[in-house]
């Protein structure tokens, strides 16, 4: 070997590899034999492996130890940047905030929230252009960064739990005026519900809208007998 080259290599820093009792055919002539280290290895007596710099692979992963065989280093999985969910949270307060200008005054003014925020809300319903509306919004987003939005959300949460319930009664009072439009049964069952039911009235009020019907006439008797069932059958608090 040249003396250069020799002495250079024994000036690079040493790698060591500790072996395990398993022999392999890594260092062998591939038919189990043993052979001589090649000139940059040493081999001592417990197992012990020294490779010189210049015996790492192309590509840059090392080899490690016989117990190890051959696995790349794999690097740590970066986690997500926390910008990603500080623009996610934006988005949220965006959209609450965009709910709120959807809300009528009577509710708006249940809300405890700054009155800036209140400002912004009631100059949204009054802005009509896509631009200054989209500037609007991202004002109203950033205004609701100070907010404490827990309170807002229980609130909107109970709005629409009430809404719900309502919508659902609104349904239950169809579904009665439909039953006594086409049966006399429904008649009975509705008095011995609500027997404080005007029947005489009702009676009227169905005998006029089938006339209607017939007469191809505005069902305003039929709307009527809506506005009774609600009279007689209390919405649910």
């Amino acid at each position: 070997m040249n003396k250069h080259k020799k002495d250079r290599e024994e000036d690079e820093p040493l790698h060591i590899h500790l072996g395990d009792d398993e022999d392999e055919d890594e260092h062998g002539d591939g038919e189990g034999h043993d052979v001589e280290p090649h000139d940059g290895e040493e081999h001592d007596d417990d197992g012990v492996e020294v490779i010189r710099p210049h015996a790492r692979k192309a590509d840059n992963i090392y080899t490690r130890g016989r117990g190890l065989r051959n696995q790349p280093v794999v690097e740590e999985e970066e986690l997500p940047p926390s910008k990603t969910k500080i623009k996610k949270q934006m988005h949220e307060l965006r959209d609450l905030g965009k709910e709120l200008t959807e809300l009528g005054k009577d509710q708006l003014a249940q809300l405890d929230i700054p009155e800036n925020l209140r400002d912004a809300i009631r100059e949204m319903k009054n802005i009509n252009k896509f631009g200054a509306i989209k500037r609007q919004m991202q004002y109203i987003g950033k205004l609701m960064r100070d907010v404490d939005t827990a309170p807002i959300l229980a609130k909107l949460d109970a709005w629409k739990g009430k809404s719900q319930h309502h919508i659902a009664y609104m349904h239950q009072m169809e579904r009665w005026r439909d039953r006594l439009m086409e049966s006399d049964n429904a008649m009975t069952e509705l008095l011995a519900a609500h027997p404080q039911a005007d029947v005489q009235h009702l009676r009227t009020l169905i005998r006029n809208a089938h006339k209607e019907i017939e007469a191809n006439k505005p069902p305003k008797n039929y709307r009527e007998i809506f506005q009774v069932l609600r009279e007689i059958i209390s919405e649910p608090t």
